[in-house]
């Protein structure tokens, strides 16, 4: 059974970022209790490994208003089976542009497509997060700029050693 007042934030968040965040919280506002679910998937190749995105999740997200509606959980399966698990009736999904809003269509039509039940909603990217996006967020790391405006201490400390660790 699904409920239309809880809803499933899928993402990789390698790293997490302040946009995240922010489409998490201003979630939270909305319905009951948001899920939030780090995809497990080796194919994308992540920076960081699936526990260390979830840890990070974890504790930048009890650093936010809205923390007690809010969990963080894994899931290795079509989004829709992870979105039935978790209860959830709506799927939320940040758009930062034109290019998301053209692939996320694509994206919750087929969602509409294998489960008619499960709604999507769309969350504009605040003004000051437009232009974060995780793989952005890496490659000023990889090239020795500052990520700090962009994501959290623990989580930028955390991109620089696996990103030393690279390198060995």
């Amino acid at each position: 059974m699904t409920d239309r007042r809880i809803g499933f934030y899928p993402g990789t968040f390698d790293p997490v970022t302040f946009g995240h965040l922010d489409v998490i919280d201003r979630a939270a506002a909305l319905f009951d209790h948001v899920v939030v679910g780090v995809a497990i998937n080796d194919a994308k190749g992540p920076l960081l490994g699936f526990e260390e995105r979830r840890e990070l999740l974890e504790r930048d997200v009890a650093t936010l208003p809205h923390k007690d509606r809010i969990s963080v959980t894994g899931f290795d399966t079509l989004l829709v089976d992870a979105v039935r698990q978790a209860g959830a009736g709506t799927v939320i999904r940040g758009l930062r542009s034109a290019g998301d809003f053209d692939f996320e269509t694509q994206l919750s039509g087929a969602l509409r497509r294998l489960a008619p039940e499960i709604e999507t909603v769309f969350l504009l990217a605040s003004e000051s997060h437009r232009t974060t996006a995780s793989r952005i967020v890496k490659e000023i790391a990889r090239l020795g700029g500052d990520i700090s405006p962009f994501v959290s201490p623990m989580t930028a400390r955390l991109v620089r050693e696996k990103l030393i660790g690279e390198r060995r």
